[in-house]
Order: structure tokens, then C-alpha cells, then sequence
């Protein structure tokens, strides 16, 4: 299976992007990686970080801060295990709060697996183009 790269869009895109905490960076990646580029996904088959609304943009940032601020300390003992990083835990945030099938709980983690997992709620958000071309979370 060949290597997901996430598609920036634009230069400037990409520059924003790179401005992001690891965090956040990996909640982008996975929510990108389970929904575009799939063959399967019509509209966004074809989607790029640059076609995300200001909303969405905002939207992302806002649950990246929220569930680090109220679970630093599971993050940070999380973070202290081998493999384990600021960006996977990103991931993980979109997988185990969409019901993806793989999360903090499937990572080695042992009880702080299993307390993020209880952290993230199931949220289920959908990841949609609008009707002028820009992709939205719920």
C-alpha cells in the first residue's frame, strides 16, 4: 500500500499548515486520509488542505486546543511511551472520536490508551464540500 501524502494545494498552504502544533497537524492528516483520495469519497476524492473554509480551519484548531488542554497530562505520559507523538495523538483525536476503528486505544498505551479513548468523544463529524467548492466539518 503506498505512503499517504497529505495534498497542501498551495505554497501558501502548506506554510500555514507547517505553522500548526504536531497536534493539530496529525488531526488534519487523518481526517484526510480516512475521507479523500479514497476512489470512494466523490466530491472530495480530489480535496486539498487548501480547500478548507476559514470555518473548518477554525473549527479543527479550536478541538485540537480543547482536547489538549483538558488531557495534557494523559498526553504528556502518553508521549513519554516509545513511538509515541504529538502528531499520532492528533491522529488518533480524529480516529477514535469518528469510530474509525483504530485510536488511542489500540496503541500500547495500557490505561492512558484507555482513558484518551474515554476523553474522545464520539463525535461522528462529517466532512463535506460545500456549495462554493470549500470543504466544512460539522
Amino acid at each position: 500500500m503506498p505512503e499517504f501524502v497529505l495534498d497542501h494545494g498551495t505554497r501558501e498552504t502548506a506554510q500555514r499548515f507547517a505553522k500548526l502544533d504536531e497536534f493539530t497537524q496529525g488531526y488534519i492528516e487523518a481526517l484526510f486520509f480516512t475521507d479523500t483520495g479514497t476512489g470512494d469519497d466523490g466530491e472530495l476524492e480530489h480535496a486539498t488542505v487548501d480547500d478548507l473554509a476559514p470555518s473548518a480551519w477554525h473549527k479543527i484548531k479550536l478541538i485540537c486546543a480543547a482536547f489538549q488542554e483538558a488531557n495534557q497530562t494523559l498526553l504528556d505520559a502518553a508521549y513519554a511511551c516509545d513511538d509515541y507523538n504529538e502528531r499520532r495523538a492528533g491522529n488518533d483525536l480524529w480516529y477514535t472520536e469518528n469510530g474509525h476503528g483504530v485510536g488511542y486505544w489500540d496503541r500500547d498505551l495500557g490505561d492512558i490508551g484507555d482513558k484518551l479513548t474515554d476523553a474522545a468523544e464520539r463525535h461522528e463529524r462529517g466532512f463535506y464540500r460545500g456549495d462554493d467548492g470549500l470543504l466544512y466539518l460539522d
